[in-house]
């Protein structure tokens, strides 16, 4: 029987008091008010830790280095205690013949009960060759471990929506997971990104654990908590946007002003995740709050849809029906008009002051 996360914690010495506390982090992090930190306590106790298969297609490793990096909670904790992580050619100390003989042991011992997470995507011309895992084709071991898992967790933009490995005019075929012919019909969640936000894979997993469902999804697949908004509803930068204020080239006053970066190709009205409010680093800071633009990169096809620094068209802003340049043109013509308009009163009132004078 599979240890549960509670166990595993006291065995290594830690105090019922952090456990507790850690449970509170862990409803914040999820968003959820203090109510439920007692009931993610009792889903540690009570329920066995997820069995996890975590496979590695075609992709950079930019999500594994972006998961270790999390904070609430931390990663460690994820893997040594939430989940067990039974294999991950990235991270585990076996190697060869050893680790692979791992997966057919995991299957055949808890068979529809794991959870089969993805990092990367298969490519299926040349029957797979172009990406081989101990010896035989990815497509052939991604197909084999999801036959008996319970769901998919696609892990980033790579296993979600194909990623560059698919930009035109993709030799090798590379196909996102759900997209893969003859793949047994099983949930699939995606989590995209490149790579997504460290506190966004680690609480997709606290939320399969506690709550022994996953969470409610759009009509993409993608965690709701996370991706039902854009980055440009919640950055900070908005204001600019909606008042005129824009950075026309790099480094320039506005940039310096901390203008809004639609006009040097910001995709945040047009992107759903949660790197404005979330954020990276454990909150310290994302993308835009850099100088640099949002590039989509969450997005199917960001890839394919022409350079990063391309402004979008016709974005609207918030209560008005105009685009960005007529807004920078009305908010000219305001400050202007209002710039004539005390210039003309000052007139008026220097003009009295002398008449009063003779």
């Amino acid at each position: 029987m599979t240890e549960t996360f509670y166990e595993v914690m006291r065995r290594q010495g830690i105090t019922r008091r952090s456990f507790l506390k850690f449970c509170s982090l862990t409803a914040a992090s999820l968003g959820l008010g203090p109510t439920f930190a007692p009931q993610i306590a009792h889903a540690m106790e009570t329920k066995p830790r997820i069995p996890v298969l975590w496979l590695h297609g075609l992709e950079c490793t930019c999500c594994s280095e972006s998961f270790i990096r999390s904070a609430h909670p931390l990663a460690k904790d994820v893997i040594l205690s939430m989940i067990s992580l039974d294999y991950d050619d990235t991270i585990m100390a076996a190697a060869g013949h050893e680790a692979e003989a791992i997966i057919d042991e995991t299957i055949q011992k808890y068979d529809g009960n794991y959870i089969l997470a993805c990092e990367g995507n298969p490519p299926l011309n040349q029957e797979g060759m172009s990406c081989i895992i101990g010896g035989r084709p990815y497509l052939e071991q991604l197909k084999h471990a999801a036959d008996h898992c319970k769901a998919i967790i696609s892990w980033g933009s790579c296993a979600s929506w194909g990623c560059v490995q698919a930009a035109r005019p993709n030799p090798t075929q590379a196909t996102p997971i759900h997209k893969v012919p003859g793949l047994a019909p099983k949930p699939i969640i995606k989590v995209p990104g490149c790579p997504p936000i460290a506190e966004v894979m680690t609480a997709v997993i606290t939320y399969i654990l506690t709550f022994e469902r996953f969470p409610e999804l759009d009509r993409q697949g993608r965690p709701k908590m996370f991706y039902s908004q854009r980055i440009h509803d919640k950055c900070y930068r908005r204001p600019h946007f909606d008042a005129g204020q824009f950075v026309e080239h790099f480094d320039d006053e506005g940039a310096r002003k901390g203008y809004c970066l639609y006009k040097v190709g910001c995709k945040g009205p047009t992107t759903y995740n949660a790197c404005s409010t979330v954020r990276w680093n454990g909150g310290l800071s994302f993308p835009i709050q850099s100088g640099h633009p949002c590039f989509g990169c969450s997005e199917d096809g960001f890839w394919d849809k022409g350079s990063f620094y391309d402004r979008l068209t016709d974005v609207h802003g918030f209560g008005i029906e105009a685009n960005a340049d007529e807004i920078g043109g009305t908010a000219a013509t305001v400050v202007g008009a209002a710039a004539a308009a005390h210039a003309a009163l000052s007139a008026v009132k220097r003009a009295r002051q002398k008449g009063d004078e003779k």
